[in-house]
């Protein structure tokens, strides 16, 4: 059976934090993957304090991690060791990794097989990032460079669908194929979202928003992986959008779970 993420930051102790304590206790959801902004390992007690499973995501490129250049690596084994704080911690089992921005993927490689945790999965990302101009690539974002980077390091995999269907578009690839050809990379995790299936860029849309073809997407999944929604949330006091998105994804899993008896 499928678990369902909730997607927070460490940050989100004012905003979320009584609403996510709330849904947990309905069965609304069976995880926090928590995303960690840097310099702020005193809020790590809050969350040790509610008694929810956790996944860690450690801090990417907007927050001056780029594991893909070497100038960084100093400042990215510093972030590093606060995000294992947290994961030690918060004993949590997987600690999700962007491999970067514009530069070498084998650069990536070598940095996270330094750090030399067993937790670590590296995410796909989309070819072009958002708000960059395009001379910038994100690392990670092909086949090619995933398997090498886990190769080398021995990290596994985090499969985020909509950055998929972003890389396929620019690669030139069907996206349905590509993301069959990355789920032969056994990831561990997945991130969904909705999304224009024509768009280059990562949209993080809320279900039903986009064209998204759940049911194909599903299908092409183990039926036992862990699935963390990374949807949109419109309003700061309240996850009534990601109750929704909860509830349209329940419907589907049901679905398929039904047709499949």
């Amino acid at each position: 059976m499928n678990k369902i993420g909730l997607k927070l930051w460490n940050i989100n102790t004012d905003y979320y934090y009584d609403e996510a304590l709330k849904l947990y206790n309905e069965k609304v959801f069976d995880y926090i993957e928590l995303y960690i902004v840097p310099g702020h390992l005193d809020l790590i007690d809050k969350w040790d304090k509610i008694n929810i499973p956790f996944d860690i995501h450690a801090p990417h490129f907007a927050h001056n991690m780029n594991l893909s250049k070497k100038k960084y690596e100093k400042d990215n084994y510093i972030k590093y060791i606060e995000v294992k704080e947290y994961a030690d911690r918060l004993n949590s089992k997987v600690i999700v990794f962007h491999g970067g921005i514009s530069g070498d993927y084998k650069e990536t490689a070598r940095q996270l097989a330094n750090f030399n945790d067993d937790r670590i999965v590296i995410e796909n990302k989309p070819f072009q990032p958002l708000r960059m101009s395009k001379d910038n690539r994100c690392i990670g974002s092909t086949y090619e460079e995933l398997k090498y980077i886990m190769e080398v390091s021995g990290c596994g995999f985090c499969l985020d669908i909509g950055h998929a269907i972003c890389s396929a578009n620019s690669q030139n690839l069907e996206p349905y194929n590509y993301i069959k050809k990355l789920s032969t990379l056994d990831p561990k995790r997945i991130h969904l979202s909705d999304i224009e299936t024509s768009s280059i860029y990562d949209q993080h849309l809320n279900y039903g928003n986009g064209n998204l073809d759940f049911e194909k997407v599903l299908k092409a999944l183990p039926s036992d992986i862990n699935i963390t929604i990374e949807t949109n949330k419109i309003s700061k006091t309240d996850l009534n959008d990601y109750k929704n998105d909860v509830l349209f994804l329940k419907e589907i899993l049901k679905y398929i779970k039904t047709e499949n008896i």
